[in-house]
């Protein structure tokens, strides 16, 4: 007779997404999944195959949450610069917002594993990749509505806020200053001008 699970596996790996993004891959231990989870070592390994494969489903589960309302702010009809705008101000927050100092899980990833895990390197760019089309997509729409001069590159200015916005999430692992934050925004949306 086949055993049930005792718990369920989706609401376990959100809890392991959470601890993997506050603490990171290397600093959590599998007694600390297992303490954090609730659940047996043996489940972990039957249900996600290890720590490193619950790792990379977090991560993936983690992008298939945030890419898509990035691309979806993005995408909406109407004026893009105050679409940018919003985009970059809610980075922005979010990172002042942060009491905890998580930052962004993509690029916690890739700060401590990319150089080393060719999964995980292929899973940030993938989430860059993600972001950039958005970003040139949004930025063609704009030069075509005159809202950025007709010379300007979209893909190099695309290039320029994805750097700038992982740069905001990097700063927000620390004690963000908020004025270093919204004086980089500031910059930022000048650029386009």
């Amino acid at each position: 007779m086949v055993r049930t699970k005792e718990f369920d596996p989706d609401v376990v790996l959100q809890r392991a997404l959470e601890l993997f993004w506050e603490r990171g891959y290397e600093a959590t231990s599998m007694a600390d999944l297992v303490a954090h989870l609730g659940i047996a070592r043996a489940s972990i390994y039957a249900t996600y195959g290890g720590k490193r494969e619950l790792y990379l489903k977090a991560l993936d589960r983690y992008l298939r949450a945030q890419d898509p309302n990035v691309v979806g702010r993005l995408s909406q009809p109407g004026p893009v610069l105050p679409a940018l705008r919003s985009l970059v101000d809610a980075y922005v927050a979010e990172s002042l917002a942060d009491e905890r100092h998580r930052g962004c899980m993509v690029v916690n990833a890739a700060v401590e594993l990319a150089a080393r895990d060719r999964d995980v390197a292929r899973w940030v760019q993938l989430s860059w990749d993600t972001l950039e089309t958005a970003l040139v997509s949004a930025l063609m729409r704009a030069r075509a509505q005159g809202e950025i001069s007709a010379d300007r590159d979209p893909r190099a200015l695309a290039r320029f806020f994805l750097v700038m916005l992982q740069g905001i999430r990097v700063l927000g692992r620390a004690d963000p200053d908020p004025a270093r934050l919204r004086d980089a925004a500031e910059q930022a949306m000048a650029v386009l001008r």
